[in-house]
């Protein structure tokens, strides 16, 4: 080799290096909040903040992490979507415990992803650039999934959509939810969702003169679901599990989104056309990832702050 080749590659390796110190120690921890308004409640309608929190996959030691989901409640959100994958490790309930009791009083749903189910598993932390991950849920250690269900449920009063629905008033606005379980492992439901909206379609307050914001809620956004969901007369609709791309190009171009969602839905606020219906599609790129493949690039972790407001104000 001569010496000018050898200079390049030393070159090259220096800054592969460089990227990959920068993604694993710096940028999976370069929290930030990104927010969005969406124009869907009635006309003069108060605004509804709503945090969406997503594939926090904590451990116990994420201290750094913890203490920033915690001071996310300085927002004063009005609602929290948490759309899946809270657990990064076997025992983390206490710690994401800590996390989220931050969030005491302010009413909330949720969905699962397969890591509330399962601990990860080490892997090649590129194995995902080849396609959609497929874990191994024979083999995977089960998680206390019931006891997280409990605090989420039962110790913070948020609603499961686990291939449910629920309705909450906030702040005079009736917002009608309807979710699925983890359709990357084919857990959902939609074969049952046109008779659950119609069910939850029949508690409206025939007297009032405002319509029901119906919202969707998984944590993978495959695009059976965001079709069935459209079908349904989403106005809105958040997602998780793509985590942005995770690992992007110089710019934040997602090389791969762990489903079938177009790259450039990876993360961000866009509208989903099916059917003859658009409902508005938040991605959330994520707070954590898995321990075993600690890095982000092109992709900062990310809470987001959704402001509903009416639809008379215009999108912006």
């Amino acid at each position: 080799m001569s010496s000018a080749l050898r200079t390049a590659a030393v070159a090259t390796l220096g800054v592969a290096a460089a990227v990959a110190v920068y993604a694993a120690a710096f940028e999976r921890r370069a929290y930030r909040v990104r927010r969005e308004v969406v124009p869907v409640l009635a006309p003069g309608a108060e605004p509804v903040r709503i945090l969406h929190l997503s594939d926090l996959h904590l451990a116990p030691w994420q201290r750094e992490k913890i203490a920033w989901v915690r001071s996310l409640a300085a927002l004063a959100p009005d609602l929290v979507i948490n759309t899946g994958d809270n657990l990064g490790h076997v025992d983390a309930l206490p710690a994401l415990a800590d996390a989220l009791t931050a969030f005491d009083g302010v009413p909330g749903v949720f969905v699962h992803g397969s890591n509330d189910y399962f601990a990860p598993t080490p892997k090649n932390p590129l194995r995902y650039l080849a396609g959609p991950s497929k874990g191994d849920t024979e083999t995977a250690v089960k998680l206390d999934t019931d006891a997280l269900e409990a605090l989420l449920g039962d110790r913070l009063g948020w609603h499961t959509l686990n291939n449910a629905v629920a309705q909450l008033t906030i702040k005079g606005s009736i917002l009608e939810f309807m979710g699925t379980n983890d359709a990357h492992r084919g857990w959902d439901r939609l074969d049952q969702l046109p008779g659950l909206v119609d069910a939850l379609r029949e508690l409206d307050d025939d007297d009032t003169d405002d319509p029901a914001v119906m919202i969707g809620v998984t944590h993978a956004p495959y695009q059976r679901v965001l079709n069935a969901f459209t079908t349904q007369r989403a106005d809105v609709i958040f997602a998780g599990h793509t985590h942005g791309g995770q690992v992007c190009l110089p710019g934040g171009t997602a090389i791969i989104t762990n489903c079938d969602l177009p790259r450039d839905r990876a993360r961000g606020l866009s509208v989903w056309h099916h059917a003859h219906h658009a409902s508005y599609l938040n991605v959330s790129a994520g707070i954590g990832t898995s321990i075993y493949a600690p890095v982000r690039f092109a992709c900062p972790p990310e809470a987001v702050l959704v402001t509903l407001v009416g639809d008379d104000i215009g999108y912006s």
